[in-house]
């Protein structure tokens, strides 16, 4: 059986290859999926969970709310008709049943078609904003139509409140041409009616062309993630295309032509150019070009015009050094054949990369990392850990004091990355501690003596910090090797997950892909000896930002597992942290009496309370009238961008002709370094390491006297 680990290819499932054979009990493949997908959940998971009634109506509750989370199409009659399943849908799963599927996914159908087929009517009749009408957008905790005719008043709400926005656009547009240009003909409000509904039938043509590209696949992974979703928040099931996109994910890479692509009005347009890649190279194509036919060698061009994007781009994508031919229709109406020679597509805003920061004739570094990203085909291929070194390495040769490692919204990827690049800032030791299925326990530990950076370092965190990025934080924590500055505590997603490709647990399939399944099979620990599940990291030095009071974290999902706590492995301190607790005392003092930081804490609890409020006014004098009372509590919140620190930023000279190859890198590079020097936490993260850097002199200085 393959299996991926996400957290590093070092951990087994205690599960034997079965092979499903085809077998008259399961004659379609939807029905073998689901006796797979238990088998596996059942037998693999870290903790599996009772599969009985309790477990039957939380699936009957998650798979509605992501089938119809809005109530805009089931109405109260069908939601009675299901209800015969909220407590069978255990007993369905045991018998490889797909009855309650089958019965949700035909009404959905029908509903929609109904809703698609009357909502034109509704935006045929203007709207009139002048009337006290409300809106309560709390749709999880909204009743259910009770019949077609409620549920076309359902969409007549919905249909104005995003009217309401539109309108209000137009209105403000005219306002601004009329104080440009004195000469300007205002547009008069039944004209900017009409023009609102315009707008709103072009996104609702769009809005039911999406869902028309949802195929019977797509609803039965809802319904297949639904059950997954009850064993914990990351054991889920992956369709093919899924796993295809989850593969380009944690490589950061893939192989192609080197576009993004959308379909709108039925057409795929290119939308965004990769840099590097084949069709950047070619020149040929240019986003708004639009593809009208694929061809392979030597075979007939396909019509992809009204195919679903996900269909498209399997027939684009291919192995490195094969041929695709594209047809495509040019912006200026033109149409051309256009050769591309596919190649491996690596997407560079996924990679680390570094910068050198200057401060008061001291010069620091800044290692940025998305994620932890591995090739699982290749470990020795490119991998964060080695691109994480030859970063050290080339912040090392400019001389740099310290170095900030930004992991603030890395969520997470590959464990023996993490175990390789901690290794690079202690001498050796143990790193992480795995608890396995079983109850076996393993410790990871970095075993090469050489040590890459061995100064002064921050690491930055945030809420949406995860999994590998809580490892390397909450080890360099525990050595007292680096200060964790951030927020309170990162997200805390303390389990481990393999990737199960399903098709190696079925012999003589006949059925086509069946895709995989990420489980969770263990979970990981500090090697002081706590779990990083639920808690997370706490910071050093706790900085607040908008999310602050937000609920973001893995407490804050369905079904967590619980936080516990393992013995410690045996580990030896970095240093005293005597010159830590100075750097982080004179951080405190400083926030403390920062008003950008008060500042920002008072916007995290203003968007706490706005997140909290559902009622919205349908009534346009209401509407601006609120609006103004939001613009004028944001307008505080404006003087957060008048931060500018006195840092410098320049690009290491190796990093120079990746970034100089084309204007798109030299304008990324641009607004990444332009945001850096706005950052107010890397800002403080500098004035840590300069701390850092004076306690070591000081002490050195004294040290000479005593001598």
């Amino acid at each position: 059986m393959k299996k991926i680990v996400l957290l590093g290819a070092l951990l087994t499932i205690g599960l034997g290859l079965v092979a499903f054979k085809k077998s008259t009990r399961n004659p379609s493949k939807d029905k073998l999926l689901i006796e797979i997908v238990s088998y596996v959940l059942s037998r693999g998971h870290f903790s599996p969970t009772q599969i009985d009634d309790a477990f039957s109506e939380n699936v009957y509750t998650n798979y509605l709310n992501g089938l119809d989370g809005r109530h805009q199409f089931f109405i109260q009659a069908d939601i009675n008709n299901f209800n015969t399943y909220r407590k069978k849908i255990d007993d369905q799963i045991k018998a490889s049943k797909i009855d309650f599927f089958n019965q949700t996914h035909e009404k959905l159908k029908q509903r929609m078609a109904q809703v698609k087929a009357f909502y034109p009517a509704l935006l045929e009749k203007p709207f009139d904003f002048s009337n006290d009408q409300k809106i309560n957008v709390d749709y999880e905790n909204a009743p259910y139509a009770g019949s077609l005719t409620e549920l076309k008043n359902v969409w007549r709400s919905f249909l104005k409140f995003n009217a309401l926005g539109i309108y209000a656009g137009l209105k403000e547009r005219e306002q601004d041409k009329a104080v440009e240009d004195s000469t300007y003909v205002v547009k008069t409000d039944s004209e900017l009616e009409i023009e609102t509904r315009d707008v709103l039938k072009d996104d609702m043509k769009y809005f039911f062309e999406a869902r028309d590209d949802l195929n019977r696949t797509d609803y039965f992974s809802l319904y297949v993630n639904a059950i997954a979703l009850q064993f914990d928040p990351h054991t889920n099931y992956l369709a093919p295309s899924a796993k295809d996109r989850f593969d380009q994910n944690i490589s950061g890479k893939f192989e192609g032509i080197g576009a993004r692509l959308t379909k709108r009005n039925q057409e795929i347009e290119i939308v965004e150019v990769i840099s590097g890649g084949p069709v950047w190279r070619g020149k040929l194509i240019e986003p708004g070009d639009k593809i009208l036919k694929v061809a392979q060698v030597d075979e007939t061009p396909v019509d992809v015009v009204g195919m679903r994007l996900d269909d498209v781009i399997k027939l684009i994508k291919g192995p490195k050094g094969t041929q695709v031919f594209l047809t495509i229709k040019k912006v200026d109406g033109s149409t051309t054949v256009v050769p591309i020679t596919r190649d491996v597509i690596e997407l560079e805003e996924a990679f680390a990369k570094s910068t050198i920061i200057e401060k008061n004739n001291q010069r620091f570094g800044l290692i940025h990392l998305p994620r932890f990203y591995v090739d699982f085909s290749d470990y020795g291929n490119r991998n964060a850990a080695t691109d994480v070194r030859k970063e050290i390495r080339k912040l090392k040769a400019q001389g740099i004091e310290g170095i900030v490692f930004d992991l603030r919204n890395n969520g997470g990827g590959s464990l023996q990355t993490v175990v390789d690049m901690a290794g690079y800032f202690i001498e050796e030791g143990p790193i992480v501690q795995v608890k396995s299925t079983g109850g076996q326990k393993q410790i990871l530990s970095d075993e090469d003596s050489n040590v890459e950076w061995d100064g002064p370092l921050v690491v930055m965190v945030n809420e949406f910090s995860a999994s590998a990025s809580e490892i390397l934080a909450a080890a360099l924590q525990d050595y007292k090797r680096a200060i964790v500055l951030g927020s309170k505590q990162t997200y805390g997603k303390g389990t481990v997950q393999n990737v199960i490709d399903l098709n190696r647990m079925i012999t003589n399939n006949t059925y086509g892909d069946l895709g995989a399944m990420k489980v969770t099979t263990d979970k990981f620990y500090r090697i002081n000896g706590g779990s990083t599940q639920l808690e997370g990291v706490k910071s050093d030095i706790v900085f607040p930002n908008r999310y602050a009071y937000i609920d973001t974290g893995e407490k804050d999902q369905d079904n967590p597992l619980d936080w516990d706590r393992i013995t410690p492995a045996l580990y030896k301190k970095w240093s005293s942290g005597e010159q830590y607790e100075y750097a982080i005392e004179r951080s405190k003092n400083r926030l403390s009496d920062n008003p950008f930081v008060q500042l920002i804490d008072e916007q995290a609890k203003w968007v706490k309370s706005r997140q909290d409020d559902y009622d919205f006014t349908l009534n346009y004098a209401d509407y601006l009238k609120r609006n103004e009372e939001r613009d004028q509590k944001a307008e505080k919140f404006e003087k957060l961008k008048d931060f500018e620190s006195i840092l410098s930023f320049k690009p290491l000279p190796e990093d120079l002709p990746l970034i100089q190859k084309d204007e798109v890198s030299k304008e990324k590079r641009v607004r990444w370094e332009e945001s850096l020097g706005k950052d107010i936490y890397v800002d403080e993260a500098i004035n840590v390491l300069s701390d850092l850097t004076k306690f070591k002199m000081n002490k050195r200085s004294i040290a000479q006297l005593k001598q």
